[in-house]
């Protein structure tokens, strides 16, 4: 049998996460409104005027591709109408009764916000109804809980009640980078379309420039100025950030990439468990103690202004013989009072129990120090 077990708790002090100063504050950008999420908790780590209801311009094309591809299939052919083919702002360009890919208005759709492309793929997906679509568009909100939320158009151009908010588009956003279609379009720069005939490129001036952004999407009219939301993934963990009404590009540009670098910066990726000895066990017969080492590492993702505590559970001695990898305590991790994972402790090394001899040997040195001892 083993001794009782002895609980000890240690402050992760070596990791430095207990002397860091406070985090600094958001950057506030030149917008009408933004904000700031950590995807894996949905965590608001910044925001203002977050629901506020404003004209998001193209960042609607996120919930058009989301609700055509319910309807319609990447490799799909579907025939351009007239009324696509005329709108204004950013186009393919697209000729009426054109015949082309969903594949390739998707495209059109994401990377160059081709407001024909989204036009197109409505009409593709509705046999024609383009308000039919406008509403599946609406109620696919509904189901999101995107309540301030509410769709006029398929392509984000100005329109009474065309109204959504920073908080709903980034929601927005997380659900339509659940597909792979729309992950793999919106990572790109540039690509082709028609057979490579035609070339389309991104208004997102942050992709391959910014450190592990990976989307999403970008939009501008005169109402609702200069728009985007974008995705920065980190070994771990991914922020999203989204800024409503910048005045210029430029402007939206440099303030998301404030954002961003501020987002991803509160997190760390570290090792709270390794394979070091985290207690030792005394043996018997005056061996030396048996180290206790985990099993395998913890790594999580830990907010850089969180405390880190460990709770070792673990015997003060043990009988022999003792086997490498016999299980003899635990160590638990918390991270801001919340456990974040639990690694069992096991013996580093083999040891055997002495034969007869080695025994008794040990016994009489003991009797023979323990008689010395009474005249020192």
């Amino acid at each position: 049998m083993c001794r009782p077990l002895v609980a000890v708790a240690l402050l992760a002090a070596a990791l430095g996460l207990l002397s860091r100063p406070a985090r600094a504050a958001a950057p506030v950008p030149d917008a009408r409104a933004f904000e700031v999420v950590d995807a894996s908790t949905g965590e608001v780590l910044a925001a203002r005027n977050a629901h506020e209801r404003l004209p998001i311009a193209s960042l609607t094309k996120l919930m058009t591709v989301i609700v055509a591809l319910q309807h319609l299939d990447v490799d799909q052919t579907v025939t351009v109408p007239k009324a696509a083919a005329g709108v204004g702002g950013s186009r393919i360009p697209l000729r009426a009764g054109q015949r082309i890919s969903v594949d390739d208005l998707l495209k059109g759709a994401l990377i160059q916000s081709a407001n024909d492309a989204a036009d197109t793929l409505a009409a593709g997906a509705s046999g024609g109804d383009v308000p039919l679509f406008v509403s599946w568009m609406n109620e696919k909100a509904q189901q999101l809980g995107l309540t301030d939320t509410h769709f006029v158009r398929p392509d984000g151009l100005d329109a009474p009640g065309h109204v959504s908010s920073a908080h709903d588009v980034i929601v927005l956003a997380q659900i339509a980078m659940h597909s792979p279609v729309v992950r793999e379009i919106v990572r790109e720069r540039t690509d082709t379309i028609e057979n490579g005939r035609v070339a389309v490129h991104t208004w997102n001036d942050l992709l391959g420039v910014f450190p592990g952004l990976i989307g999403v999407k970008t939009g501008h009219t005169d109402k609702a100025g200069w728009n985007e939301v974008a995705a920065a993934r980190r070994q771990g963990y991914t922020i999203y950030a989204v800024i409503l009404g910048s005045p210029s590009r430029a402007q939206r540009n440099a303030d998301l990439r404030r954002l961003l670098s501020w987002g991803v910066a509160q997190y760390r990726t570290l090792t709270l468990v390794d394979r070091r000895a985290y207690a030792h066990s005394k043996l018997g017969y005056g061996l030396p103690a048996v180290a206790l080492v985990a099993t395998r590492p913890l790594v999580r993702v830990v907010k850089a202004d969180q405390a880190v505590v460990e709770r070792i559970v673990a015997p003060s001695a043990v009988r022999l013989p003792v086997a490498r990898g016999q299980l003899l305590g635990t160590i638990e991790v918390r991270v801001g009072g919340h456990v974040v994972g639990v690694r069992p402790l096991v013996a580093a090394r083999s040891v055997r129990r002495p034969d007869l001899g080695g025994r008794l040997r040990w016994y009489a040195t003991r009797t023979v120090h323990d008689f010395l001892g009474l005249f020192s």
